[in-house]
């Protein structure tokens, strides 16, 4: 019998319920359950989840956030010759492979100074943080150890080449997968009770925006957004330390009747099901899991060109695309969605069958033939 491959999996803050660790579980857990795999977590911190994988903690002490990160990163690639591959989420160079879901540092930080007065970007520049991980990503995509890539998007491939040099063998594509049963247009089932419970007409055009960090996912835009219709509400399902500061923006357009901040909430699906559509202005967001739930329920999407699931969008047909700051753009997208009410059958259609081909399953088996690709080549 062959023995099963040795794979690390390293994330610093392991959240089974993270947009990141979820592409992990959903693929890996398919895997171990075949025998292929013998998987061990490497992280800091780690909440249990649903897994049979081993879980290893690895904390030196720091001091900081710089010393965090650096600390990890030493004490991981100690342990690098324990296994057969090491796919981390972290930028620690020596990784055989490395999940590039935060996208490139870089170009993170040249978005968020669009919305950063000169002071913070100053700060930002001057960083030792932001300065060490730039230096590590450059020293990660440059190291001989890293034999693979995988991008969730176009978006991020096409960056990752531009800056580093990355030759095409090395950059895989793999798009998230999504439970296709879990997250389906039935979620509409969820749609009267949830509107009661949330005061909004059973009748109003309702859009959704899911996910923390309100900054970079673009609250401001989407509470702009809807300002110039009357009967659109839109609900908030995220937490963010700043949520205040968007409540007041709400009331100072005069929308706080319209619009529902849930804070965290442990299970979308219902979210999804009460809505008519999904809003997601984000200034950078190599693919979040969010859009492809979105479509996998049944809804159009409205996000920017720095959002990797802008790659599955067709203008008008399954959703609309502007830049993250352009509240015109998105008042426009807006009013031309609620023209045309009596296609929103054909668009949430549109929507479901965009994500029906990215199943966990598909996911799992990409990530399989990538690792035995691997294998075979030492």
């Amino acid at each position: 019998m062959t023995a099963p491959i040795r794979l690390a999996i390293v994330r610093q803050k392991y959240n089974p319920h993270g947009g990141a660790e979820r592409f992990v579980a959903r693929a890996l857990d398919a895997l171990a359950s075949r025998g292929a795999l013998d998987v061990t977590l490497l992280a800091r911190q780690w909440q249990q989840g649903d897994s049979g994988w081993h879980s290893e903690t690895i904390n030196p002490r720091y001091s900081g956030r710089l010393g965090r990160d650096r600390g990890f990163a030493h004490a991981v690639q100690k342990r690098l010759k324990d296994f057969d591959l090491v796919q981390s989420h972290e930028r620690i160079p020596g990784a055989t492979i490395f999940r590039a879901g935060d996208g490139v540092h870089a170009v993170w930080l040249e978005q968020l100074s669009r919305v950063q007065g000169l002071p913070a970007r100053l700060i930002r520049f001057f960083s030792p943080y932001h300065s060490y991980v730039c230096l590590a990503e450059t020293e990660m995509f440059r190291h001989p150890a890293l034999r693979t890539v995988i991008c969730n998007s176009r978006l991020v491939r096409d960056e990752i080449a531009d800056r580093f040099a990355v030759p095409d063998h090395k950059l895989e594509l793999i798009y998230n997968g999504v439970d296709t049963d879990a997250f389906h247009p039935d979620l509409a089932s969820h749609r009267k009770a949830m509107r009661d419970q949330w005061r909004v007409p059973q009748d109003a055009p309702l859009l959704a925006y899911v996910g923390s960090g309100f900054a970079r996912k673009g609250v401001a835009t989407a509470l702009a957004a809807i300002v110039p219709y009357r009967d659109v509400h839109l609900v908030i399902a995220g937490a963010d330390k700043h949520a205040r500061r968007y409540q007041k923006q709400a009331q100072e357009l005069g929308i706080a009747a319209r619009v529902r901040f849930l804070g965290g909430v442990a299970d979308v699906k219902p979210v999804y099901g009460a809505a008519d559509a999904l809003i997601l202005p984000t200034l950078y967001d190599p693919f979040p899991n969010v859009c492809v739930e979105a479509f996998a329920s049944g809804l159009p999407v409205f996000t920017s060109p720095m959002c990797g699931a802008a790659e599955w969008i067709s203008e008008g047909v399954n959703g609309w695309t502007n830049d993250a700051l352009d509240i015109e753009g998105y008042r426009s997208a807006v009013g031309a969605w609620l023209a045309r009410r009596d296609e929103w059958p054909a668009l949430r259609q549109a929507a479901r069958k965009t994500a029906e081909p990215y199943t966990l399953a598909r996911m799992a088996g990409e990530l399989e033939a990538l690792y035995a690709r691997l294998l075979a080549q030492t």
